[in-house]
Formats: structure tokens, C-alpha cells, sequence
């Protein structure tokens, strides 16, 4: 099998990587370029561990094919840090509400709720509960994550209320 070339932006950098057709993102992200926050789980893409933005939307990576990535523009957690190195507000709420047990399933829940605060919508509690409902903790936190996803989302319309 011949590779291919993946030419794509990932966490704001151009990018130009060999590939094998038949690879996953996760795969090309974690092994090719990587980038570790990217976890490997179920590899059907029942749990949510791998879960990056393509073009703003959250994808289980182990289920998308990194051909299907050519032109667009990937985000995982190593492309949340600041110019300064510092941690992002979705970070923060994660720390901050005890959300990181393990820190298997930790980078997938962040990159989700880095599209909800995208989204710049209200959400209730309920709603909240079910868009993360994609993603598994094996540490039972889920509590703790709802939470920091709310403070998040609470964070981004009202800069300050986090905290």
C-alpha cells in the first residue's frame, strides 16, 4: 500500500504528513504527529476518548479517516494552551471542578465542551447531560464533569462568573 500526503491545518500549524489510506485520524494524530491527548479506547467510537474539532465539529478520530481531514482544520487539547503556555477557561473549570480523575476520557470531554462553548448557546443542565452523553468515565465523574462543563459554558457568556 502506497501512503498518501495529509495536508491540513492542526492546532493552528500547516501540516504535511504521511499517511496509509486505511488509517484513522486518531491513528495519524497520536502516531504520526504526536499528539498524546488524543486517547485510543474503543476504537468503534462508542466512547468518546478520541474526540477532536474538524472544522468546529466534534469527531470520535477513530472512526474518521485521516483522507477525510485533507483541507481542514483539526483541533485537540496541545492546541488549547495560550500564546503563554497557560491553560484555556474549559481547562481550568475542568481543574477547578475535580473533573480530572484518571484523565483517560479527559481530553475528549474537553474538546466537546470546547464545541458547546463554541456553539454560544444557553443551555440547561439536562441538555448539557446529554450532549457530553457520548462520552464514557470509567472514574465515575460525570457529576464533577457536568459541572465544569456548566461553569464553562457559564464562563463564556458571562467572563468572570466562573470564578
Amino acid at each position: 500500500m502506497s501512503l498518501e500526503i495529509l495536508k491540513c491545518t492542526v492546532n493552528g500549524q500547516a501540516v504535511e504528513v504521511a499517511f496509509d489510506p486505511r488509517e484513522s485520524l486518531a491513528d495519524t494524530l497520536r502516531y504520526r504527529l504526536g499528539l498524546t491527548s488524543v486517547k485510543k479506547g474503543c476504537e468503534v467510537g462508542e466512547c468518546g476518548a478520541c474526540t477532536v474539532l474538524v472544522d468546529g465539529e466534534a469527531i470520535d478520530s477513530c472512526i474518521y479517516l485521516t483522507l477525510w481531514a485533507q483541507g481542514k482544520h483539526i483541533l485537540t487539547v496541545e492546541g488549547l494552551k495560550n500564546d503563554n503556555g497557560e491553560l484555556s477557561e474549559i481547562q481550568r473549570a475542568f481543574i477547578e471542578e475535580a473533573a480530572v480523575q484518571c484523565g483517560f476520557c479527559t481530553p475528549g470531554l474537553i474538546m466537546s465542551a470546547v464545541e458547546i462553548v463554541g456553539s454560544g448557546k444557553q443551555y440547561t443542565r439536562e441538555e448539557l447531560r446529554r450532549l457530553i452523553s457520548g462520552h464514557l468515565c470509567r472514574c465515575t465523574g460525570y457529576q464533577n464533569i457536568l459541572n465544569a462543563v456548566e461553569r464553562a459554558v457559564r464562563s463564556a457568556e458571562h467572563p468572570g462568573a466562573g470564578d
